[in-house]
């Protein structure tokens, strides 16, 4: 798992990302065409800020008292309303500044762009907090500047969410990740077949792969085992009595426990800077990665290289 560079997602905070950049790039635009209809962008900006602090600070009240629960939740109402209508406001001022714009299509493509995000969250906003609907997952963007973002929950403690995409690596018996996969909107039994196709394509000579309990399904144990001499790939839930003889053979258990030394090249990237991907953008994301793994892969042939001259 490898984190994009963003800040924790919320409808409201989307919003205002989204307006502050429209509020700006229009503003930018106007003085080229002698427009002054948004010479007071900086007012206006402080103005959606603001609206947007209130509507942040007010939490749903923890009293048993239904009468102050309804209170609270009319204030946090009238304060998202408030948001909402300002945004709205500007929202379609910006659109009438455009209509008369004469700017490059890729500076009004952008301007669009954060339009048509800010319309989004105000629908959901609408949605979830006036309306009290829940927004399905798969309607919601977690970043607008770096849209690949997912929202992923591994069940690890006291981390219950991270922003970013899952990278599959394969390691070989020395430690030298042979290679690598970002995964989007993708899970690892998806990508398991794949992963050891392209590394035969490069290493011809992998013939066994171990692989976590996350990379299991029927369909992967039987193609695995059409392009590799032995396959390990453990089962989730319940074993048959030949999968159980075959779980604790000599080969198989002596596979599982080298498999854990992935875990160490995992930890080796996250400590050495892919933790967190300062790039941007999708290609940056990959561009990372990439390098991250060829200076995992040079570090450690310069341990390697230091084994063998300490032997000799």
């Amino acid at each position: 798992m490898v984190e994009t560079d963003v800040d924790y997602p919320t409808d409201i905070n989307l919003l205002f990302d989204a307006m502050r950049k429209v509020i700006t790039l229009v503003a930018q635009e106007c003085p080229c065409y002698r427009l002054s209809t948004w010479r007071q962008s900086k007012y206006h900006l402080r103005q959606v800020k603001r609206l947007y602090r209130q509507a942040q600070k007010l939490k749903r009240s923890r009293t048993k008292d239904p009468r102050q629960q309804q209170a609270q939740q009319q204030r946090i109402r009238a304060a998202h309303q408030a948001y909402l209508d300002r945004a709205r406001a500007l929202l379609d001022r910006a659109e009438g500044t455009l209509a008369v714009l004469k700017a490059p299509a890729l500076k009004l493509l952008t301007i669009k762009g954060f339009m048509e995000h800010a319309h989004r969250q105000i629908d959901q906003i609408r949605r979830r907090v006036l309306q009290g609907q829940t927004i399905a997952h798969a309607e919601k963007v977690f970043s607008l500047f770096e849209p690949h973002t997912e929202w992923i929950s591994k069940g690890k403690a006291g981390v219950p969410v991270e922003l970013g995409l899952r990278v599959c690596v394969l390691e070989d018996q020395y430690g030298f990740l042979l290679h690598h996969q970002v995964m989007q909107r993708q899970s690892d039994n998806e990508v398991a077949v794949s992963m050891v196709v392209e590394t035969q394509q490069r290493f011809a000579g992998l013939r066994a792969c171990s692989f976590d309990q996350g990379f299991y399904s029927p369909a992967n144990q039987f193609a695995l085992a059409g392009i590799l001499d032995e396959v390990v790939l453990p089962k989730k839930g319940r074993l048959s009595r030949a999968e159980r003889a075959v779980a604790s053979s000599a080969s198989f258990v002596a596979a599982r426990r080298a498999h854990a030394g992935v875990e160490s090249a995992i930890n080796a990237l996250e400590v050495h800077g892919l933790d967190r991907c300062p790039d941007h953008g999708l290609a940056g994301f990959k561009r990372y990665v990439a390098l991250a793994v060829v200076a995992r892969n040079i570090h450690r042939g310069a341990y390697r290289s230091g084994e063998q001259a300490a032997a000799r």
